[in-house]
């Protein structure tokens, strides 16, 4: 459930060697896994806990020697639970909840959110090393995450209010934005996620 040949085309450009699976034990012995999505988050979760990567994913990140991104609607499901279309829980490997814009705020925003807008980088991201205090990234999306009590690093942008753009919790990492549709800038987190060391 994600634009996965826009990803895998950057991935390729940026002289990545890629598989895509949906296999559970192709994913449990990966040590580099991207998790894309698109769509509605019960619907992903329902499909994932079918074929058992939800399980895979978690023996992954018990790897020290593995790295994790989700991506748009991946790094939502990285978290405890979301409430579209009625909720669903997610994979609990980060310590957030998803919510839609709005529920938190006064006024109503336009949704979903759609286009460019500016991330504050943490200045002790790996996903953002070398790219200064801000840059621009891609944005499709009606819900957010809100962190939890976490010791996660995490980068930031505004729509109508602050919203975690980016987050990082030991290997694992996740963006809000599409860095596959991001240009150069998305080019570069994806490189950086590429040669970050475990």
């Amino acid at each position: 459930m994600g634009n996965i040949h826009s990803l895998v085309s950057a991935l390729r450009y940026l002289g990545a060697q890629v598989e895509v699976s949906a296999e559970a034990s192709k994913i449990s012995q990966s040590s580099l896994i991207i998790l894309p999505g698109v769509g509605s988050f019960p619907a992903a979760m329902s499909i994932i806990r079918e074929r058992g990567i939800d399980i895979a994913l978690r023996e992954t990140v018990e790897n020290p020697s593995s790295r994790l991104l989700g991506i748009c609607l991946g790094m939502q499901l990285l978290g405890r639970a979301s409430v579209e279309d009625g909720g669903a829980d997610g994979l609990g490997i980060l310590e957030f909840e998803v919510r839609k814009f709005g529920e938190a705020e006064k006024g109503s925003l336009p949704l979903p959110h759609i286009g460019f807008n500016a991330v504050f980088h943490n200045s002790q991201s790996s996903l953002f090393r070398g790219m200064g205090e801000s840059a621009d990234y891609y944005f499709v999306h009606e819900f957010q995450c809100v962190a939890g009590k976490s010791s996660a690093l995490e980068s930031l942008s505004t729509y109508g209010d602050i919203f975690v753009a980016a987050i990082e919790d030991g290997q694992v990492f996740g963006t809000q934005f599409h860095p596959e549709k991001s240009q150069t800038n998305g080019l570069r987190v994806l490189s950086n996620f590429l040669e970050i060391q475990s």
